[in-house]
């Protein structure tokens, strides 16, 4: 089994309880530290990378994201999974091959740009071909914005993810959903829904079994864990002056 199947089958069979935790590195030594945790995964977050390359969220060059990515990759030797925000305009061809050489087993496609929602089967015509041109080489996780653009209805999250399922999406994340929807979601929805949650305070993952309980499959934390690393190294420089 290659790593983008290995990857693949840990978001099937899962136990309600037991979503699948994916850390979010930011550079290689994160990287490490999550491996060497335990993880059987990772799933890289746009914005922690960006922060990491002194550029604000959605402001870093196509050519310097797929390098952190690769650099990421070479680091570990679990799969990972790219956020590369909403492909830069690359053709799918050209953005499946330019994953496919960091070494990345999937990645993460959001459907608005500028803070404004894309054209749903639109977005689904171009994950299709995003799907055909990676056959099984690599997961997507098709990101659905509608709750974090200020549209509430779950249906119409519910909406969007049939067409993007239908174009071959392998997991949909609806960013954003309040934990209290994530029954609805989970009932009108086919297949795996990654849902973003909050950093946990302490070592025990407190509150995501319960996550997985309403709904989700997979978890995972944006640039949650490379701002909490920012905030602790603040701590230890102010104790350095």
């Amino acid at each position: 089994m290659n790593k983008a199947d290995t990857f693949r089958a840990l978001h099937h069979h899962r136990p309600p309880g037991d979503p699948l935790v994916l850390p979010g590195p930011w550079d290689a030594a994160s990287a490490r530290v999550f491996e060497e945790a335990g993880f059987p995964a990772l799933a890289t977050p746009s914005a922690g990378v960006a922060a990491s390359l002194g550029y604000e969220d959605g402001a870093t060059p196509a050519e310097e994201m797929f390098a952190a990515v690769k650099r990421i990759v070479r680091a570990v030797d679990v799969p990972v999974s790219a956020d590369v925000e909403g492909g830069y305009g690359l053709a799918p061809k050209e953005l499946v091959e330019r994953l496919l050489e960091t070494g990345a087993v999937g990645c993460n496609l959001e459907d608005s740009h500028g803070g404004v929602l894309k054209d749903p089967r639109e977005h689904a015509d171009w994950l299709a071909e995003v799907r055909y041109a990676a056959g099984d080489r690599l997961f997507v996780n098709a990101r659905i914005d509608t709750f974090s653009r200020g549209v509430a209805d779950p249906d119409r999250a519910v909406e969007r993810a049939a067409l993007y399922v239908a174009a071959g999406a392998d997991c949909v994340y609806p960013i954003g959903a309040p934990p209290a929807v994530l029954p609805l979601l989970r009932a009108g929805i086919q297949g795996p829904i990654n849902v973003g949650a909050p950093v946990p305070d302490g070592p025990s993952p407190t509150g995501l079994g319960e996550l997985g309980e309403l709904g989700a499959t997979r978890i995972t934390f944006g640039p949650g864990l490379q701002r909490r690393a920012a905030a602790a190294l603040r701590e230890v420089a102010a104790g350095l002056r």
